[in-house]
């Protein structure tokens, strides 16, 4: 852990680069508000000054601006009055209050909740997919453990992030950029969660979910965070991580990730992710370039289109795979053809069009795509496992050995005998 807390504080000195960020105050308000007011005050001085040039007015007239205070001000010239030019004196820069009733709020918002709950679904698929006897205990550690060490990453990831995100419209709003918590009770949180997760994952669950967990969390907040302002690898390295959450599922329920069909599923949401992701940066270029992200959409536009199109197309043949490889039957193939063809064709027409309409639409179709897309996948899974059966194969085993075991008997004192 001591690796993790040392390659954290690294990353943020990577990620903030000359930024200092205060961890008890800090207010973004303020400076724009200082800024504003050095900048009204310049322009009524140097209005009275002009005034006092072109007219000859007494300087009595004009008020100094140390004592301009909610005072109605007059150009002579153009005789336009303007009100309020000035701020009453106030301290702007104050602590930060968590408010108590809300922390519960906020804790969702820093931990994604929505973005967590993805997380945790793809993970409870993966576990019901798997060729295992289902456990509740199992299988709610598994979702649990998961979704802390998912609060954990997006929690790290927006304490890396906060300056950027305050350039962005769609992030300027995140508690952080806000002020609602400081950064220091977002790694507070970040701490817990993770530790929580890990512990949960490694004592109710194995070793291996546990493993693929941590190197997930360290994947996302060491790696896919910093990269995002160096290269475009990012989106094909978010993708991975993506695609962990549901062979963490698999490994919980059956203790492997060996057999080909574990990967199926993971498969299926690593490929995904791209016209997902493509469609929807494409709209928010502005934003990307003006935070400094290196995205596709920003930097290869092209690159961008042609990605999508083609992880949707591979994303239609890893459906017929699925049969394949005995982890649905062909049922699944038949019922997700016509899903997959529809998707492709929002991805062709992005492609071809790119407009924002385009990319919407494949945006908004790829909600959709995904819930039905697994609800198919479980609905047609091809070996169902419960308790009774594998007892009744358990029981059967120790039959057939205690046969063997008097056959045996009874052929060893025959041959002695004689």
């Amino acid at each position: 852990m001591l690796f993790i807390f040392y390659s954290i504080r690294i990353s943020r000195n990577i990620c903030l680069s000359s930024l200092k960020l205060s961890i008890s105050t800090y207010s973004t308000k303020a400076t724009s508000r200082i800024k504003n007011l050095n900048c009204i005050q310049k322009q009524q001085h140097s209005l009275n000054i002009k005034n006092l040039q072109n007219h000859n007015i007494p300087s009595s007239f004009v008020t100094p601006i140390g004592d301009q205070k909610n005072t109605q001000y007059v150009d002579v010239t153009n005789n336009v009055k303007q009100k309020d030019l000035c701020i009453n004196d106030k301290e702007e820069w104050q602590h930060i209050k968590l408010d108590s009733g809300k922390l519960q709020k906020y804790c969702f918002m820093l931990s994604k909740i929505r973005l967590t709950s993805l997380v945790v679904i793809t993970t409870m698929a993966g576990y019901v997919l798997a060729p295992g006897v289902f456990d509740a205990h199992t299988f709610i550690a598994c979702s649990m453990g998961t979704g802390l060490l998912s609060a954990t990453a997006n929690a790290i990831n927006q304490f890396f992030e906060v300056p950027f995100d305050a350039q962005m419209s769609r992030t300027k709003n995140r508690v952080l950029v806000r002020g609602h918590l400081t950064p220091g009770q977002a790694i507070i949180f970040a701490t817990v969660s993770g530790f929580s997760g890990l512990l949960l994952l490694y004592s109710q669950v194995n070793e291996l979910t546990a493993i693929l967990g941590a190197s997930n969390l360290i994947l996302y907040t060491l790696i896919y965070t910093p990269m995002k302002r160096i290269s475009i690898l990012n989106t094909w390295i978010g993708s991975i991580v993506g695609a962990i959450p549901p062979l963490m599922g698999w490994a919980s329920c059956v203790n492997d990730i060996v057999s080909p069909g574990a990967w199926i599923m993971s498969g299926i949401l690593y490929a995904w992710q791209f016209p997902h992701f493509n469609a929807l940066s494409w709209n928010l270029r502005p934003d990307y370039s003006r935070a400094g992200y290196r995205m596709m959409a920003v930097t290869n536009p092209k690159l961008c289109r042609k990605t999508a199109l083609r992880y949707t197309a591979a994303l239609t043949g890893l459906c017929y795979l699925a049969p394949v490889f005995n982890v649905t039957n062909w049922w699944f193939a038949l019922t997700s053809t016509p899903l997959n063809v529809y998707f492709l064709y929002l991805a062709w027409k992005f492609h071809k069009q790119s407009d924002s309409k385009s990319s919407r639409k494949l945006f908004h179709f790829s909600l959709i795509h995904l819930p039905v897309l697994l609800i198919l996948i479980l609905v047609n899974k091809k070996y169902w496992y419960n308790e009774k059966k594998q007892k009744d194969i358990i029981l059967s085993e120790e039959k057939n050995s205690d046969i063997y075991a008097i056959v045996t008997k009874i052929i060893t004192s025959t041959s002695s005998s004689t």
